[in-house]
């Protein structure tokens, strides 16, 4: 069921658990949450021709970072249409119209890693690979004034090496990566800056990049994830909360990350944060979890394979993009088939997967799909290095608002059997993105004659069937659609049936 739609049918677990009859068949499907908003049908969005690596969001604007030298319209192919935009372009959250703000990011690496913009939308913060923006040398990190699209004079950091992460509050810029110095000073791989530019005494050491921040202020903590083993001389793996002031550890989280496994992505609500982990190896954790914000309880712990690279909590339902391939110990999760689902909604509280599986490929790059996630005006951005978006090419970046516009696949009708004044239907249940439940509508030579519902899922797609009360010896058309609630498919191909008389059934048994 669409997540959406839970509201406006009223559906609520415990009539989701009437509808399938048992706790077993529960468990097999996900289910759909009260407050998710999006489809899984993507709107029409621009594209990239390259990786976007990181996505921001401030007064109605979508900025676009990453690693690309142009832009070109919805459902252009590469080299049609292409718009001069250096590692960075603006959108408009809404229409997706693209903008003039294009200053362009260029030299070292010549790519943008990070973006945040501050609480009041005034300014957005840019990390990553380069030193020059425009035609003015910087050094990895800068802050432009939204309105305008103009460089903030005033936020000139000198960074020695690439930032991946950065976080913001009213009175420091966060700053992560692969550094080592800030401004001369010794800033080994995570900083904090003022909005106005100058150097904070907040410090801590890490052995190995940050790749995840998110400053938790208001208690008192800034949680840092990367790649590292150690933190300010302690062997705390992956993920530590910094004191926001001073950079000295706050808390540790040890068993959280076994070797090999590296945090990407972290995020937050008022009471929980979530990080997410990427595995250098086979079966090496790379999947979600769940802690409290105020200690270090780990609350859930979701075991997908496939690479988280963002998380975003949202109205109660928390989207990540990896390239989930194996779910089978997550509540309504997917076994192992040799396929990946690059985005994925879960609800907050228990981890369950909901039904909403818009999809990727793996695209570009390192092939892990999507790279990033942001709500713009209650629309969902997605970016990254795919080349197709639910199978159909698509490059860099894709959106899902919350009109559903897409109608199932129609089954192919079979005879099962035929027996005098009888006729069994049989065919595979169809499967919706964004809706578990289905209906199928039977017509018997233009005529409605059953409706049957069924819960199914790209990878449990159960056989269904009806039988037809028809007089013996005549002859029909039938044909099967179905129906999400909102979308319709088009009607099967007619299945012609000739029912048999009831002598032409005795004399085959006889025989």
């Amino acid at each position: 069921m669409r997540l959406r739609k839970l509201r406006t049918k009223s559906v609520t677990t415990a009539a989701v658990t009437a509808l399938v009859c048992t706790t077993a068949l529960l468990e097999a499907f996900p289910v759909a949450a009260a407050d998710g908003t999006f489809t899984a049908d993507p709107l029409a969005t621009w594209q990239t021709n390259g990786i976007v690596w990181s996505l921001a969001s401030a007064n109605g604007v979508v900025y676009v970072g990453g690693t690309f030298d142009s832009v070109r319209p919805p459902g252009a192919e590469p080299g049609q249409g292409e718009v001069e935009r250096h590692n960075f372009a603006a959108f408009d959250a809404v229409t997706g119209k693209l903008l003039p703000c294009a200053p362009s990011f260029t030299g070292l690496g010549r790519t943008v890693r990070a973006m945040k913009a501050s609480a009041d939308g005034r300014v957005l913060y840019v990390g990553g690979s380069f030193n020059r923006v425009r035609s003015t040398s910087v050094a990895s990190a800068v802050a432009l004034n939204t309105a305008g699209c103009s460089l903030r004079e005033s936020f000139r950091p000198a960074v020695s090496a690439t930032v991946r992460a950065i976080d913001v509050t009213d009175s420091a810029v966060y700053l992560g990566g692969d550094f080592g110095r800030v401004d001369g000073k010794v800033r080994q791989r995570v900083a904090a800056i003022s909005p106005k530019g100058s150097l904070l005494p907040f410090s801590a050491n890490l052995d190995h990049p940050v790749r995840a921040l998110s400053a938790a202020t208001s208690h008192g903590r800034v949680f840092v994830g990367g790649d590292f083993e150690t933190a300010n001389g302690r062997q705390d793996r992956s993920l530590v909360a910094l004191n926001p002031t001073t950079g000295g550890t706050v808390l540790s989280y040890p068993g959280w990350f076994p070797s090999q496994s590296s945090v990407k992505a972290i995020a937050r609500d008022s009471t929980r944060f979530y990080v997410g982990a990427e595995g250098h190896g086979r079966g090496i954790f790379d999947g979600r979890i769940a802690g409290r914000l105020t200690n270090n309880t780990l609350l859930w712990r979701d075991t997908c394979r496939g690479a988280t690279q963002d998380l975003l909590p949202y109205k109660g339902v928390l989207y990540s993009a990896s390239h989930a391939h194996d779910c089978a110990e997550t509540p309504g999760g997917f076994p192992e088939r040799g396929d990946r689902q690059h985005l994925l909604a879960q609800q907050l509280n228990d981890r369950r997967i909901l039904h909403w599986f818009p999809d990727t490929n793996d695209g570009l790059g390192e092939h892990v799909g999507p790279r990033t996630l942001e709500v713009g005006r209650g629309i969902l951005w997605a970016g990254g290095e795919f080349t197709t978006v639910n199978n159909k090419p698509q490059q860099g970046l894709t959106r899902f608002g919350s009109r559903d516009t897409g109608a199932p696949m129609v089954p192919a009708l079979s005879v099962a059997d035929t027996d005098p004044g009888r006729v069994t239907l049989a065919w595979r249940t169809s499967w919706d993105r964004d809706d578990a439940e289905l209906t199928y509508k039977i017509y018997r030579d233009g005529k409605l004659v059953a409706r049957r519902t069924k819960s199914s899922a790209y990878w449990d797609r159960p056989r269904m069937s009806y039988t037809d009360s028809v007089a013996a010896g005549t002859s029909h058309r039938y044909a099967i659609e179905v129906t999400d609630g909102t979308n319709t498919s088009p009607k099967s191909a007619a299945l012609s049936v000739t029912v048999p008389k009831a002598e032409e059934r005795a004399a085959g048994e006889t025989r």
